[in-house]
């Protein structure tokens, strides 16, 4: 069995290696042709003039991700707290599995929901602006709903995880209930909850068909919350189908850029937790 294991271990290994050396070794080529700085901080995307500027997805992915988790997070920890600490026992058993079959919710579906519900109500509220329906606002709003389960079924068990002698520690030197909790827990788990983000992070930058449906996909820099944009995964995927020589290489580095920003999410991640630890 420690065979097994250790086989197991060694495909998972073998398979994040692959990916990277694929990524790399056409990825890397094509920004060499095109030049690193001209891909990376090129403002124009023409394939067919073979120009490649990935700089406007960018900025694309970072808006949407940051509004995503500035709209998403604070929703997550106060439902996560509300789940460990507050809610009752008959309330649990209904909130908790919907919870969880939010996470279960195919992507297109979300997307259909955004086209349907969020991008009208968008373009009403953004008449005053020149704003359009499918923006960045509404792309970020449904990845704020879209991470929530992941990010709530990560802080909830590090809610719990902590110790109980905090909350009684607390209500012991007069904290009320609401004190104790995030006062006294809250910072205790704070690892976890860090962790949490950063996986929801990863969620929304890593999503691609929900996006598509709503963001607009106009490869430009955007000039304000509802104007519409690309992201990094909603360019791939629009034209990976049809895409060829440089045009294909420029996307594999377009996959390169992703996965060097979530590597250095998860790296910083990591030495968080290890400080923490020390």
């Amino acid at each position: 069995m420690e065979i097994v294991f250790l086989l197991a271990a060694c495909m998972s290994i073998a398979s994040v290696a692959l990916i990277c050396i694929f990524l790399f070794a056409n990825g890397l080529p094509a920004m060499k042709e095109i030049g690193f700085g001209d891909f990376l901080l090129g403002k124009m995307w023409k394939p067919g003039a073979d120009i490649y500027g990935i700089f406007p997805m960018i900025v694309g992915s970072v808006y949407v991700t940051g509004l995503a988790l500035a709209m998403g997070v604070p929703v997550a920890i106060l439902t996560a707290v509300y789940l460990a600490f507050f809610c009752p026992q008959k309330a649990y058993r209904v909130v908790k599995p919907a919870i969880e079959l939010m996470a279960g919710i195919p992507s297109v579906v979300y997307g259909f929901f955004g086209i349907a519900v969020l991008v009208p109500l968008v373009r009403t509220i953004s008449e005053s602006v020149n704003g359009r329906g499918n923006s960045i606002f509404t792309a970020a709003l449904l990845l704020a709903v879209m991470i929530l389960p992941t990010v709530i079924g990560v802080i909830e068990p590090a809610l719990r995880a902590v110790p109980r002698r905090y909350y009684e520690g607390a209500l012991a030197l007069g904290a009320t209930h609401e004190r104790s909790v995030f006062f006294a827990v809250m910072p205790a788990a704070k690892s976890g909850i860090l962790a949490g983000i950063v996986l929801g992070l990863g969620r929304a930058m890593g999503e691609t068909m929900a996006v598509i449906m709503v963001a607009g996909n106009q490869a430009r820099m955007p000039k304000g919350i509802f104007q519409g944009i690309r992201t990094l995964t909603g360019n791939i995927v629009i034209e990976m189908g049809y895409a060829t020589g440089l045009h294909r290489e420029a996307l594999i580095a377009t996959g390169v850029v992703l996965f060097v920003f979530i590597l250095i999410i998860n790296m910083a991640l990591t030495l968080i937790q290890r400080g923490e630890r020390r």
